[in-house]
């Protein structure tokens, strides 16, 4: 039977443990060797509501942590010189703390700086000193003769407890001075190896910071090198590692606050593959210290101040990570580090538990890189021979690659994908022979794709120039649910002589992994399976989009929303796509209705999820009380297609919804706008007004309207009297594409082997300078040679 005592007892420490405050209310209550069973069920328990989130396991987690630890090393709260504070660095990381705290997050910092402030304001003390002394002395002649050699004056030493206890005060008041700005209070909480040691202060910290970050309040926590017991070798106590340094201390209260986020910060990027002077050393943008290969990792230089070391770093981060809290080592004097920390972008090296699959993507983009400069050296007739083989591939293993992507279907069905993406997803016979048709067509006209002189001129005797054709260079292509769009890339991508990354879908997983080592296996014979790479994921994207040094050019293919993220975050890299495919087709005044008709449905329904497909019938309003819009819109309902009436068309309805529909929407699906218009002209401004400058077609008896129509629409593909669902790379007679272009720079359209190109000029001579046409020796000619 429980007593009344004990069931009071446990009563009150269920309240502070579900409470997870310090109240003194109800630790008075407690009998004092109960009070540490209080703060152990609280901490257990943790102090956000709701359970801990998941440790992050890849950077675009990293936007969903709540609290952050900031550690900041010495090197990035000091000068150059060591000697005080550089407050330009500490203001701006002040404000990115600020920002965070304002976005709800709960930012914890560990700060260094205390013996760097102290030593600067001890150093004036002692400048001042010695004067004195020195003065002293001059009105006291050594006892040996006023012309006796006066004692040298030294400066006492100073002592770096005695640094940290001078400066901790005005590193403090920096700290309270800069987060006032921005309406944030601070607290100074000071610790040392002990408060570790001691379970009992060890749950007075817990608490303490837990108090002050529900009060909004930003806690600055600092080791006390002012009484700090000298530091001892690393000791491994059950999972304890010893606080020596403000890395391990940091560690050390991320864990015991419940931190999702521990960010380090000093004056090295992060963890190299090599020395960081070194040619061939590169920056791990991802780092798991639990793979094979985490015990043949480089540490990198020690910063220049401070008594952590890289080393220190990763032994602290690592231990971080094993007890439930991801990592980021970054270089504090960037700029927006924290910020584009939390955003996922590519700062510094991440820490994760889930080893990286496959080669890093570093290590691809540079092998495509070689692999395409060795793939330009093959000749035409090569190059079409491992396309004709990858045509064959997909024959040959029809029945394997059927069941892999049967596989993804499934798996799409279950998670409730959608019909149209559905269609996208899918493989059958009809097109993977469609596939190997359009390869074999790519492969057969691309014998003489690279090396083609464009152009010919005579500059003067014995010297001619030749512009000619030679590959953009390494390609990064992502694209959504089509896994047939693999083999045709990558076949466009070898005939022009470019290495190529691809990026497919999640939801094609299957179907893209079968595919991919089809067209490795096409590459093995001339050794170059690795020129083409098959990124296995997502996240990896964020570090692509920055590798300009290897990527050439990008080319999402998919959703807008996907084509605008890319183009956001891609910053150094050409993007070449489309942002939204709103395809018009505009049926005019004089026209054939039955052929109004079969176009109409066949532009909206033989492939709705398609970017060229119809997103807006523009009718001319002479029809609107004529049969031919009531067959048309009678056509539309019965293959299943919702229709949403215009501005326009919605004031001339009797009857309709209330709401007229976006001119600027891309439906994706068996829907689609109608809205009329008075005249031909008014199509060609409705176009150009809400178009995107894909696909827009005319349906019309007239040769002048449809000769202005395709001169004036302001788009990529512009037809007369036909389907918009033609403008496809394979319809066009390019074999395939990689994507759909509206930019209005380089290539425009359907981008073929011919959108893969660049030229470069190159000058044959025999010997002349520019001093010889200077002084009349040589005249210019510039004579055009036939090509």
């Amino acid at each position: 039977m429980i007593s009344a005592r004990t069931l009071c007892h446990h009563q009150l420490v269920k309240c502070y443990a579900a409470t997870r405050t310090t109240s003194a209310s109800v630790l008075r209550c407690l009998p004092h060797g109960t009070r540490t069973e209080a703060w152990t069920v609280a901490s257990q328990r943790g102090y956000s509501e709701g359970p801990k989130p998941k440790v992050p396991e890849v950077r675009s987690d990293l936007t969903k942590v709540k609290r952050v630890v900031v550690k900041l090393g010495s090197a990035v709260i000091t000068r150059e010189d060591e000697c005080g504070l550089a407050l330009g660095r500490l203001a701006s990381i002040v404000e990115q703390v600020a920002e965070l705290q304002a976005q709800g997050r709960e930012m914890v910092m560990v700060t260094s700086g205390a013996v760097a402030f102290g030593k600067q304001k001890l150093r004036q003390e002692a400048a001042m000193s010695m004067s004195m002394r020195q003065n002293l002395s001059n009105l006291n002649p050594h006892k040996n003769g006023e012309g006796a050699k006066q004692q040298q004056v030294r400066p006492p030493s100073l002592e770096p407890r005695a640094c940290a206890a001078a400066g901790q005060s005005g590193l403090m008041y920096m700290y309270d001075s800069m987060f006032s700005q921005y309406g944030l209070k601070t607290a100074q909480v000071l610790v040392t190896k002990p408060d570790f040691q001691n379970e009992y202060s060890r749950q007075n910290l817990r608490s303490t910071l837990s108090e002050l970050v529900a009060l909004k309040i930003v806690p600055i926590i600092n080791a006390n090198d002012a009484v700090a017991p000298p530091p001892e070798p690393d000791k491994d106590l059950a999972g304890v590692i010893s606080v020596k340094d403000n890395d391990s201390l940091a560690a050390r209260l991320a864990v015991d606050v419940g931190a999702e986020l521990l960010i380090i910060m000093s004056d090295v990027n992060g963890l190299y593959t090599a020395p960081p002077g070194l040619p061939d050393s590169r920056l791990l943008n991802t780092f798991c210290p639990l793979s094979p290969d985490g015990t043949k990792i480089i540490i990198g230089d020690k910063s220049r101040v401070g008594v952590g070391g890289m080393d220190n770093k990763v032994k602290a981060a690592s231990w971080a990570l094993k007890n439930g809290v991801s990592v980021v080592i970054c270089n504090g004097c960037e700029e927006k580090a924290i910020i584009n920390t939390v955003k996922g972008k590519k700062v510094g090296t991440f820490f994760t538990k889930t080893p990286s699959e496959g080669t890093p993507v570093e290590v691809q983009a540079r092998q495509a890189r070689d692999g395409g400069l060795q793939l330009q050296a093959l000749s035409g007739e090569h190059r079409s021979a491992i396309v004709n083989r990858l045509a064959d591939l997909l024959l040959e293993r029809k029945n394997d690659i059927l069941d892999a992507n049967q596989l993804d279907v499934s798996n799409a069905y279950s998670e409730g994908m959608s019909q149209p993406l559905m269609a996208r997803l899918l493989l059958n016979d009809e097109k993977l022979d469609t596939l190997a048709a359009g390869l074999r067509q790519i492969a057969n006209s691309s014998h003489n794709a690279l090396g083609r002189v464009v152009k010919r001129t005579k500059v003067s005797d014995s010297m001619e120039l030749q512009q000619i054709t030679v590959p953009i260079g390494v390609l990064l292509v992502i694209f959504e649910s089509r896994p047939d769009a693999l083999p045709q890339v990558a076949a466009l991508s070898i005939c022009s002589g470019n290495g190529l990354l691809l990026k497919g879908g999640r939801e094609a997983f299957h179907s893209n992994k079968i595919l991919h080592s089809l067209v490795q296996e096409a590459l093995k014979p001339f050794a170059l399976p690795e020129t083409i790479g098959l990124v296995s994921r997502r996240e990896d994207i964020t570090d692509l989009v920055h590798m300009h040094e290897y990527i050439d050019l990008i080319i999402p293919r998919g959703s807008a929303q996907l084509i605008r993220q890319i183009q956001n975050e891609s910053q150094h890299i050409p993007v070449l796509g489309h942002s939204e495919g709103i395809c018009h087709v505009y049926i005019d005044e004089d026209v054939d209705p039955e052929m109004a008709i079969r176009i109409v449905v066949d532009s909206k329904c033989s492939y709705p999820a398609a970017c060229n497909s119809m997103e807006t019938l523009l009718i001319h309003n002479k029809h609107r009380q004529g049969p031919l819009f009531d067959q048309i819109c009678e056509k539309l309902r019965n293959e299943g297609v919702d229709f949403h009436p215009g501005p326009k068309l919605s004031k001339l309805l009797k009857f309709g919804p209330s709401l007229s529909a976006s001119m600027k929407t891309e439906y994706g699906a068996m829907e689609c706008a109608i809205e009329v218009v008075e005249s031909l002209d008014e199509a060609i401004d409705h176009i150009n007004k809400y178009g995107s400058s894909h696909t827009d077609s005319i349906i019309t008896n007239s040769d002048d309207n449809a000769e202005k129509f395709l001169k004036l629409v302001d788009s990529a593909c512009v037809f007369k009297n036909a389907s918009t669902r033609f403008a496809d790379g394979y319809r066009f007679g390019l074999g395939a594409e990689v994507g759909i272009s509206t930019s209005r720079i380089h290539a425009r359209g359907p981008v073929g082997m011919e959108g893969l190109l660049t030229t470069k000029w190159v000058l044959k001579a025999s010997g002349q300078t520019i001093r010889d046409f200077n002084d009349g020796t040589c005249q210019y000619l510039h004579e055009n040679l036939p090509v």
